[in-house]
This record gives structure tokens, sequence and C-alpha cells, in this order.
């Protein structure tokens, strides 16, 4: 920067009015003339990957912008309280009274109420098949509300993000945890370097056991319906027959790097690249009777010998982050594709299944899909990327839901995207959304992101079109020297308004 110089005047609050706007003018003007695929500026989870992606590292798992810092208790007696629709973040030690932590909720008589934990294990750690975590929720007397969820690693031995889950439920032939009062939500670790076994397991788990993991706790709450007299068994009859696969040019659509950030898709084929070690999500607006099939294509390597026995996975959630159903591959250099077997419609009584499969799919909302590369394939492979193609289509016509008594916590929680299934994703990078991929037209956000900057920047360079020409006169009228009975009654000029009160967009 230039040096001020000193006893250098103050330039008078019209003239710095004026050069604001001309600025700010200039700059949204060539925002808005950039040609399409120039835009300077990545989307927020586009350029965090971008950056990760620089020395060849995965980026992290993102936690939600809104996730609240909370640390769990080893006892009861001390835990902190959760609130339905929040999303907080924690941790879970290891061994021992660190690797059992408890959450407190209080809960009403009538609500069905779900709580997640997606472990996320630091960089540098290693995990070993049978590592895990488990999350139960429990009443005051520590009776167990529901079966309780646990995942591992598996088979990829891969460092990645795991969720589990657990419910408490009031409808249906539940007998446990009916009652209004004090709950506890309980995350721990389990396998060889967890809490629960008590052992220790072979040496190349030691750095798992000695991490902490990082937590991202979800709790949601469901209301109980207006009028319960609707059937209390899951559905026998559903189609279960697979579609025919969905053929196209696929659109580039990059992956979240979590929940809270999971790339929308909607029916169609999408394209991204994927690195050994990372973790991609995707959400799909799935409706009320509507199915959701899958596949994840994993592209061929350019070099390379030898195999990963299980090296890609796609696992789905539904809206409250509750496991339904996973499938893998292992990889060879060659393509290899994947797809979840058929699910069935989203209805509510799916819930009174007794296979995950079927009661997992009880809600309408974002299910999301998300996609894991071991880290394994690097080390016969290479770096990557490699290519990553999901084909999803969602069938069926969406039918009314229930109707509930109260309202859901987080509010849109089981609401599915204005736009419906169909609808072009939210982070569109090709500017157009493939024919035949989506319902709507992609170029629509394009374009309406240039009207919106040429309608800003004209309004701007109007306003200081306007100034000018009364500073102009100002300067004007004092050089030719103001009459004496103007110079007392002379108003000032009104205050400018700032660019963003003119409904321009604030920065995200």
């Amino acid at each position: 920067m230039g040096r001020r110089r000193q006893g250098r005047r103050a330039r008078p609050w019209h003239d710095r009015m004026f050069t604001v706007p001309v600025a700010a003018a200039a700059a949204a003007l060539c925002v808005t003339l950039l040609p399409a695929g120039r835009a300077t500026a990545l989307p927020r989870t586009e350029a965090a990957r971008t950056t990760a992606a620089a020395d060849g590292t995965p980026a992290p798992y993102a936690f939600a912008r809104d996730a609240v810092p909370v640390e769990g208790a080893t006892d009861t007696t001390d835990s902190a309280l959760l609130r339905p629709g929040r999303t907080y973040k924690s941790s879970v030690g290891v061994a021992g009274r660190d690797g059992r932590l408890y959450y407190r909720l209080e809960l009403d008589a009538v609500s069905d109420v779900y709580v997640s934990a997606t472990a996320v294990p630091r960089s540098g750690a290693t995990v070993s098949y049978s590592d895990g975590l488990k999350v139960s929720l429990q009443d005051a007397d520590g009776r167990n509300c529901s079966f309780t969820g646990t995942v591992h690693f598996g088979a990829t031995q891969s460092p990645h993000p795991i969720t589990s889950w657990a419910a408490r439920e009031t409808s249906g032939e539940q007998y446990a945890c009916q009652t209004a009062g004090t709950y506890y939500a309980v995350v721990e670790r389990t396998g060889a370097g967890g809490a629960t076994s008590g052992t220790g397991g072979p040496s190349g788990t030691e750095p798992s056991a000695s991490r902490p993991w990082d937590l991202e706790l979800g709790y949601a709450s469901e209301p109980a319906l207006r009028k319960a007299s609707g059937p209390t068994n899951a559905p026998e009859a559903w189609n279960s027959a697979s579609p025919e696969a969905l053929v196209g040019e696929a659109v580039r659509r990059p992956g979240g790097a979590g929940f809270g950030g999971a790339a929308r898709l909607g029916q169609g084929v999408w394209k991204d690249g994927i690195r050994p070690g990372q973790t991609l999500f995707y959400k799909v607006p799935v409706d009320w009777g509507q199915q959701i099939y899958a596949t994840a294509d994993l592209g061929s390597a350019s070099g390379g010998q030898g195999s990963v026995g299980t090296a890609l996975v796609m696992s789905l959630y539904n809206p409250v982050r509750g496991f339904v159903d996973d499938v893998g591959s292992g990889y060879d250099g060659r393509q290899r594709s994947v797809a979840l077997d058929p699910l069935p419609p989203v209805a509510y009584e799916n819930r009174y299944a007794l296979n995950d499969r079927v009661s997992g799919m009880r809600f309408a909302g974002s299910y999301y899909l998300v996609v894991h590369l071991a880290g394994q394939v690097a080390d016969r492979f290479g770096e990557g990327p490699f290519g990553l193609t999901l084909r999803v289509r969602v069938a069926g016509t969406a039918r009314p839901g229930p109707v509930y008594a109260g309202t859901p916590a987080p509010r849109d929680l089981f609401a599915v995207p204005a736009g419906g299934p169909d609808a072009a994703g939210d982070r569109a990078t090709d500017g157009a959304a493939g024919t035949g991929n989506s319902g709507g037209d992609g170029r629509s956000g394009v374009m309406k992101l240039v009207a919106a900057g040429g309608i800003g920047a004209g309004t701007l360079l109007t306003l200081a079109l306007v100034l000018w020409t009364v500073i102009a006169r100002r300067r004007a009228a004092r050089a030719a020297g103001p009459a004496p009975e103007e110079a007392d009654t002379a108003s000032a000029p009104p205050r400018a308004p700032a660019p963003w009160e003119h409904g321009a967009a604030r920065g995200r």
C-alpha cells in the first residue's frame, strides 16, 4: 500500500459516497460479463475440496456450519442437554470411560425421536475391521428404547466417516420408553480400540486406539399422527424388480464432504471424481410413495496392478441419517459397478418392518448417498482422482403423506425441496443439466444469475450517474459563489443506500 501523505484533507462525504457505488458497480458488471465456465470463485464446498486436493489429500469431513459444540459426559449426572432439530459437534475418546459418552434428552410421551452420530477418525489414524460406533437411547432406568445401532469400518479397513443411529418410538407395539421424562443418548466406540471390547487389537490399530474420533450428532423429532388409525404392519407387496439402467451424458456434480453439504441430485446420470480415502455425500429428494434406485460406477485406472478386496462402498441413509443399506465392490484397475438392491416405496408404515432396509424407508425427504473409495487403492493404482458415475432413478408418483399433529424438528425434515425430485441439483458446474437428466432446464439457473447481476449492476450505475450529476452541480455552484440566502437553507443530499440495501445478496 502507498504511504498516506501527512496533512491530507479528508474527502467530502459525497465524494466517498460516489466512489463506493462506482467501484461496486464496476465489480458487479465484471462478474456479470464473465463468460460461462470462467467464474473466479468456486462454491464453498468445491473450493474446499480443490484446496484439500492440491497436495493429493482428500478433503476431511465437513461439519455442519451450524453445529453447536458440546462435550459428552462420562456419566449421566453431568450430561449436557441436547435439543431437537439441532446438530452438534463433539468427540469420543477410547478405552474405558472416555469411550462411552452420555447426552441428555427431555422427551414428551408421543413424539418419535432419532439420534445419529457420525464418527470421523482424525488424520493419520488407522482402523481395523471391527472398529466401530454404537448409539443407543436409554430411559432413566438404563433400558434401551430400541435395538441399538452399531456400525463398523468393515472390510475396507479405511478410515472414513461412519454413522450410527438409534430411536425412541411411541407408535406400533413398542413397550419401553413410552412416557415423558429424561432420557439419554449413549455414544460409544466398539472393537479392537474401543470401549466395548476391553481388549487390545493388533499393532495396526494402535494409532486408532490412541486417538479420539470427532463426532457430528443429529437429533430429530417426529410428531405423532393427528389420527393414528392406520395400519401397524409394513406393506408386504411392492415392486421389487430392478428397472432398466439410466443412460445418457453424465452431468458433472461435485459431491459434498459431509451430510450438511451434500450435493443434491435429481433423477439422471451424474459424474464426479473421487480420490482414495475420500468420502462424497449426495442427497436425493424422495417423496411419499416413491422408490429410489442408485448405481455407482468406478472408472478404470490408467495404470497400476493388483487388486483391493473392498474398494468402493456406497451407502444409503434416510432423512434422519438412519442407515438403510449399502453395497460394495473390489477393484483391480478395471471399471466396476455396484447397485443398491430395490427398496420399497417410502411409506409411514414401513417402520413396523423388522428388516432395516424396509423400516428405514419410513419418511419422505432427502435420502443420502454416501460413496467411499478405500485409501488402499492409492497403493496400487495411484492417487487419482478416479472417475465416479452415479445413476439415480426416482420412480413412482408422489402421494399425500401422513398428517402430523405437530411440527417435525427440523421443520423441513420430511419435506421434498422445491422443484421435486427431478429438479436440477444445487451445485451443477456445467451450467446446464444434460438433456433427459433432470426435469428443469439447467441453463435457467445461470440466466437467473446473469439477470440478477445485470439488474444489480444497472441499479448501481444509475445511482452513480445521479450522484455524479449532483456533485458536479454542487461544485459548479460553489465555484460561482452561492447566493447568501442559499448558504443557510441548502439541505444535505440524502444518504446513499449501501449496495446490500437494494436487495443484493449478501456474501455467504
